[in-house]
């Protein structure tokens, strides 16, 4: 039977003030753009975290929307490791955590 549960991919980045700018353009201009450019994932949002971090810096969390856990998987395989390899230039100035999440229901007011 065809599944209707579709699936988040949370990334959560904190970045560094020094780098801030550079990396905020870098990943709505170009990172999300490839995420989604792999055909893997229907939708984006981008969220600024409001939370004052002990380590200083700014927190992001993105969400990649996908329709399986099957599609996640192929992003693992096919592609997560050229893209992240791709935010090499940031590398040290950032940590990120990422988290799937299954999505249960969906309601609109």
């Amino acid at each position: 039977k065809l599944s209707t549960t579709m699936y988040i991919y949370n990334v959560t980045i904190n970045i560094e003030e020094t780098i801030h700018e550079e990396w905020l353009n870098w990943i709505k201009n170009e990172h999300i753009p490839d995420m989604l450019s792999t055909g893997k994932f229907s939708k984006a949002l981008m969220t600024k975290v409001l939370v004052e971090e002990e380590m200083g810096g700014f927190t992001y969390s993105v969400q990649y929307t996908t329709d399986s856990k099957d599609t996640l998987q192929k992003y693992y395989d096919e592609d997560a490791e050229y893209l992240r390899a791709k935010s090499n230039r940031f590398a040290g100035k950032f940590v990120a955590f990422r988290t799937e999440l299954e999505i249960v229901s969906e309601y609109n007011g």
